[in-house]
């Protein structure tokens, strides 16, 4: 009977034993905390910040929004109570307390924060520090990437056009990857260098080839390596900032006369789901040939009428025509005329008014388009994929941009292919860290220029960068022709030379 007893005891006690250690395991499960953040309009609020307190354990866990204003705590301990803060830039922040959360369960909030207009950009980027507006008492502005947005525009420069005040861009090249010519209330120096400073997340960027905002407007192909930040995809961007005063150049120095452009780039962002976020841009534009209807300029019979005209009454003498520097259709008349053949003992054109007549008619009938020769209906193509995930502690941000321009002209393409990478980590509540790396690849083809330069030590001649097709195309007479009647290329004369402009987009380029 004792010993019945016994055992009876000890079962019972194993029983209370695992009955404490299931009770232990089952208080000790995790819960979580799920819910949808809206403002006012109903409307969900993405990037808000939620903070969970344990207001008797003192522990805290972090998290945001994702685009559906969703959020969610997957591993928040069940034991004393919780208080939630929500805050976001341009709402109020709004705390619930008093939340007792039930082991093993979840437990779900509905949100609605009210919007704060005083607190609308009252945060100010200088590039080292992020100041509160009120604090700052130097003149800046600042965009975000939506309110910079350009359909089209693959360079980033281009999003700077008209948006900020006192802010001048000239594009003096359509040239993909050109520098624009860029100033901020004005050029400060009449014979010194006139750019502002460039700034990306913090980090000073000097130009690759320096080159002056004066020499921009020469046709010099360094223009194409002049710009600091042609290699910054504008899937990027965050926000753009751009410093004006003293203010800026207390923080960088005599470097910062002109000016600064402080451009901050995305980071990565932890999400409510604990999933990566993906985010794929698609950019696709047409290019569409110019038309002579939309211009009035005479056609080649009325050119001609014109060119017959001053001919008859003496106005191009075959001296002066021959000994010029350019040379058109008279040019091509008086070469003919004086080309002599010894096997056939003839002239290449018989000179009376009946040959040179019939000589003419043919440039009369011409009406070359050059627009069509020159232009071409292409598609550009731009694809930017990035990745975005992390924690309250350790966030990672990656992109891939690829570009693909096949050119609006002749001799004129581009692609592009970009990789971003940065990561932002957090070492208890004094230490933070962050590792950047950009770098991009760019393989382009640009025109060269209708203006020929003498070298003088290799006696030789050399033509630079930046044919205008467009400014040709209305400045050029449709009366010369780009084949011959046999459908070779036909050339004139410019500055001494033979010269043909779909030879020269052809075979100068760079």
């Amino acid at each position: 009977m004792v010993l019945k007893l016994k055992v009876h005891y000890k079962r019972i006690a194993f029983f209370a034993i695992g009955t404490f250690f299931s009770f232990a395991a089952f208080a000790q499960q995790p819960t979580s905390v799920s819910g949808v953040v809206n403002n006012e309009k109903g409307v969900h609020v993405s990037n808000v910040t939620v903070t969970a307190k344990n207001l008797s354990t003192k522990k805290s866990y972090l998290t945001t929004t994702d685009t559906a204003g969703v959020f969610r705590f997957d591993s928040v301990e069940a034991k004393g109570t919780y208080s939630f803060v929500f805050s976001c830039v341009g709402y109020k922040p709004q705390t619930l307390s008093g939340y007792t959360l039930k082991a093993g369960g979840n437990t779900a909030l509905l949100v609605s924060l009210k919007e704060d207009s005083s607190a609308l950009g009252d945060v100010v980027i200088t590039g080292y520090t992020t100041v509160r507006k009120k604090l700052f008492n130097g003149s800046a502005s600042t965009l975000s990437a939506k309110e910079l947005e350009r359909d089209g525009s693959p360079d980033v420069t281009k999003m700077l056009e008209g948006q900020f005040a006192g802010v001048s861009l000239q594009n003096v090249s359509g040239t993909f990857g050109a520098a624009p010519k860029l100033r901020i209330r004005g050029a400060t120096s009449l014979s010194g260098d006139n750019k502002p400073l460039w700034v990306i997340d913090g980090i000073i960027i000097e130009d690759v080839v320096n080159i002056s905002n004066e020499a921009l407007t020469t046709g010099d192909m360094n223009t194409l390596l002049g710009s600091s930040i042609a290699g910054i995809s504008p899937s990027d961007i965050q926000d753009i900032t751009i410093l004006r005063d003293a203010a800026a150049t207390a923080l960088y120095g005599a470097r910062a006369m002109n000016g600064v452009v402080v451009v901050t780039t995305k980071k990565g962002r932890s999400t409510a789901s604990g999933f990566p976020s993906i985010n794929y841009v698609g950019n696709f534009s047409r290019y569409i040939k110019p038309n002579y209807a939309d211009f009035d300029i005479m056609n080649s019979a009325e050119q001609m009428s014109v060119l017959t005209e001053e001919l008859n009454k003496g106005y191009f003498q075959a001296n002066s025509v021959m000994g010029g520097s350019n040379g058109g259709i008279i040019y091509q008349m008086y070469k003919e005329i004086e080309e002599y053949d010894e096997s056939s003992g003839q002239y290449g054109l018989i000179n009376d008014y009946t040959h040179r007549n019939a000589f003419l008619q043919r440039y009369a009938n011409a009406n070359t388009n050059w627009f069509d020769l020159m232009f071409k209906n292409s598609l550009m193509q731009e694809h930017s994929l990035s990745v975005s995930s992390g924690t309250d502690k350790f966030q990672t941000y990656g992109s891939l941009d690829y570009l693909k321009d096949d050119g609006f002209t002749l001799g004129n393409s581009v692609q592009r292919v970009i990789g971003d990478f940065r990561m932002n980590f957090k070492v208890g509540s004094k230490f933070k860290g962050e590792i950047l790396s950009v770098g991009s690849v760019r393989n382009q083809r640009a025109p060269g220029t209708q203006d020929q330069v003498s070298e003088p030590v290799y006696g030789s001649y050399i033509r630079g960068f930046d044919i205008n097709p467009y400014q040709y195309a209305l400045g050029t007479s449709r009366m010369l022709t780009a084949y011959d009647e046999n459908g070779n290329l036909e050339y004139f004369r410019k500055n001494y030379a033979p010269f043909n402009i779909l030879n020269e987009l052809n075979t100068n380029y760079m």
